[in-house]
């Protein structure tokens, strides 16, 4: 029988899945359901175990073939050990309040920057527990898409922001408490964040893998920086300050005109964000 992946009963896209919702919750409201649903079901539970397995097989990376190998052997003979009867009765009652809480369609839509990584764990670890899954080209595939991760270097393609990536690699307890680290980040370059730099910050985690769609979203706030900028700049009676207005104008120039994402994008988004409300208010 040809192993079929079922993003709704994997648990490492689940997990994922779930962060991410913490993050935005949390951002927006400052409750969050799925903050309950990760402790219920991700702490001292068999969905815990087997999401430990997905973890270890996403944070190991650059390591030699013969060390991938024995990380996937490792596992794979972990995996063997679930109780898999009280696993599909957790992951069951975690989808079916998945379900009552929120809206499939949304939850399950948003892109996964390793969805390819979790999709062949998955295919790969049911191909060694359940034995009616026996297809040798699905296991062969997924067993290469793992081991070529676990081999090859992080990749650096796409200039983000380090805190995108923290966002998407963080483990166990640290991934429930990401608005807690973005905000001790940001808050040692701001006295406390505004409500709009919060919305930034959301906004930016949810773009986070779609690099299109963040470029566009951070020069939409770019040009309306500037824009106001310039309309407040002949009121301001200071020297000092109505200087640093131009040169903040004159910076956000080339940040629209790149095609690349650079680390300092967003600190100088949230640094421009104050400094435009102050002469506003002025």
């Amino acid at each position: 029988m040809k192993i079929k992946h079922n993003k709704y009963k994997n648990t490492g896209i689940l997990f994922e899945l779930l962060v991410r919702k913490i993050t935005a919750d949390t951002l927006s409201s400052g409750n969050s359901k799925a903050a309950t649903l990760v402790k219920k079901y991700f702490t001292k539970s068999e969905l815990a175990n087997e999401n430990k397995l997905y973890q270890t097989i996403n944070q190991s990376i650059s390591l030699s073939e013969g060390k991938a190998e024995s990380v996937l052997s490792t596992v794979l003979d972990l995996s063997r050990k679930l109780d898999k009867e009280a696993l599909s009765k957790e992951k069951y009652n975690l989808i079916r309040e998945i379900k009552e809480n929120f809206d499939m369609n949304d939850f399950f839509g948003a892109k996964i920057k390793n969805y390819k990584l979790l999709a062949s764990t998955y295919v790969l670890l049911e191909s060694h527990t359940n034995k009616k899954f026996a297809n040798p080209e699905s296991i062969i595939t997924s067993k290469i898409t793992i081991l070529e991760h676990i081999t090859s270097n992080p990749d650096t393609k796409m200039s983000l922001s380090p805190l995108v990536e923290e966002l998407m690699s963080l483990d166990k307890g640290t991934r429930a408490l990401t608005y807690k680290i973005m905000l001790e980040k940001y808050n040692e370059k701001f006295d406390g964040l505004s409500k709009e730099q919060k919305e930034v910050l959301k906004e930016y985690i949810n773009s986070a893998t779609d690099a299109p769609k963040l470029k566009e979203f951070l020069n939409s706030k770019f040009k309306s920086i500037s824009t106001t900028l310039k309309e407040n700049v002949d009121k301001i009676e200071e020297p000092a300050l109505k200087i640093k207005i131009q040169e903040v104008i004159n910076l956000i120039s080339p940040i629209l005109e790149t095609r690349k994402l650079k680390d300092d994008h967003l600190v100088a988004l949230l640094q421009y964000l104050d400094l435009s409300n102050e002469i506003v208010a002025v």
